[in-house]
């Protein structure tokens, strides 16, 4: 075990934290909570392949691709000269759960005794509490802007892709993102007037009100997998924006979700292995919490009939268990299972599922769950892709493109039969009528 620096209560004062890119409408909006809370915290927003380079010099290729990529990112920043080594510490979240990444905080001490940086700090963000830094402490008042900031990022990340597709001026949807993310970022950082609801409110007025072509609706295409590959553009070669320029519409479950399962599982631990019933009541109180916030979201976004409404994780779990044991809880596990069958329920049954080469709770869960899925949901249309430093894009790039040409394909078979329908409907209509006549 390495010997680990700690985050002190007087390095707050003058340290740079370094942050790795995880959910880009998330993480701009928690940047400020945290600068807020005197932290001074940098999200190192872009992860290039200078970064991938880096992260494969520091760690064993055996790791997974967002170990590689979240090392690499830290290393690649710390070794360009761009920050004061003696003033800067490293920040990461930490799950806690069974798979390789569980491993990212002895990977970045490995990789800074190895640069001769053993001396930086590494704070390890876990709901488990996996480690203590007497410099970080998670008062209720950043908690809970936190937690706002994970919903509003949530929030306008669907709300985008459902009206990009059918902007009727390229870039303004773009535009009205940006606008509104700065409105949440002024809201979290303490530098506005606005209120919470009223923020949500007039967010989703104006995502309602956007001009969109009057076309047909394109086949919708959702993106599910390990949470950085499936979160993080640069880590799925930016996959949401291929959807779109191959002229389909694209969904992608949003953050907050991803807690909820977390906080769920502690309840299935309890119930069946005997856990902790303080863990399993904190771990639903947890939900409650975070559903308060999302309450308002809910309702508004209902309202408007045109946006994805975030389902109870209770319902996301019992979609699950249709076919698998909750007890799969490695990773994103039972989850990931969850979200696809999801997205097949709300009308998006062209999935990407998106996941690091060799990563065995998503190739459980994720591609061991295909067939199942389909045998309930014919209309399933999933494609696995592998990403890690060595896949080809190119074989990406194909596989993606030929699930798209069959969503097309099974858009205008359905729509046909649905043709065939009225039209066998309207002509026994009107030999009923002839024969009332």
């Amino acid at each position: 075990v390495l010997d680990r620096a700690v985050f002190t209560k007087e390095m707050k004062k003058d340290y740079t934290l370094l942050c790795p890119q995880l959910f880009p409408a998330a993480f701009d909006l928690i940047e400020p909570v945290l600068h807020r809370y005197g932290y001074n915290v940098k999200v190192l927003k872009e992860a290039s392949s200078a970064d991938v380079e880096c992260g494969l010099k520091y760690v064993n290729n055996d790791a997974c691709y967002p170990t590689i990529l979240v090392v690499g990112q830290m290393m690649n920043a710390l070794l360009s000269g761009e920050y004061d080594t003696d003033k800067v510490a490293l920040l990461i979240s930490q799950t806690g759960g069974g798979c390789r990444a569980t491993n990212y905080v002895a990977f970045i001490r490995k990789a800074l005794k190895d640069a001769g940086l053993s001396h930086i700090p590494v704070i390890a963000l876990s709901v488990s509490g996996i480690e203590s830094n007497p410099g970080m402490t998670f008062t209720l008042p950043l908690i809970h802007h936190a937690v706002q900031g994970l919903v509003l990022g949530d929030l306008l990340m669907a709300m985008l892709l459902r009206v990009r597709p059918y902007e009727m001026e390229e870039g303004a949807a773009n535009a009205l993102y940006k606008t509104w993310s700065k409105h949440s970022q002024d809201y979290l950082s303490g530098t506005s007037k606005w209120t919470y609801n009223r923020l949500i409110d007039n967010m989703i007025e104006a995502f309602d009100s956007f001009p969109m072509r009057d076309i047909r609706r394109k086949p919708r295409v959702g993106l599910v997998g390990e949470i950085l590959v499936k979160f993080h553009p640069d880590a799925n070669n930016h996959a949401l924006d291929v959807i779109e320029q191959e002229g389909c519409e694209a969904a992608m479950p949003g953050m907050v979700d991803f807690f909820l399962y977390c906080f769920y599982n502690s309840k299935y631990k309890h119930e069946v292995y005997g856990d902790s019933w303080l863990n399993s009541k904190a771990g639903q109180l947890g939900i409650k919490y975070i559903e308060l916030y999302r309450k308002r979201v809910k309702t508004r976004l209902a309202a408007t009939g045109k946006f994805p409404v975030p389902v109870e994780i209770d319902t996301l779990a019992s979609y699950a268990e249709e076919v698998l044991s909750l007890g799969n809880a490695t990773g994103e596990g039972w989850f990931l299972t969850a979200e696809m069958i999801e997205l097949i329920q709300s009308g998006t049954p062209n999935i990407i599922m998106a996941q690091p080469f060799a990563c065995l709770p998503n190739h459980v869960t994720g591609k061991g769950m295909v067939k199942p899925i389909r045998e309930r949901f014919p209309q399933a249309n999933i494609v696995p892709v592998d990403y890690d430093p060595g896949a080809s894009e190119v074989n990406q790039l194909n596989r993606i493109k030929l699930m798209i040409s069959t969503a097309f394909t099974n858009q205008t078979e359905t729509e046909a039969n649905l043709q065939g329908q009225r039209s066998d409907t309207l002509a026994k209509e009107a030999v009923g009528a002839r024969q009332h006549s």
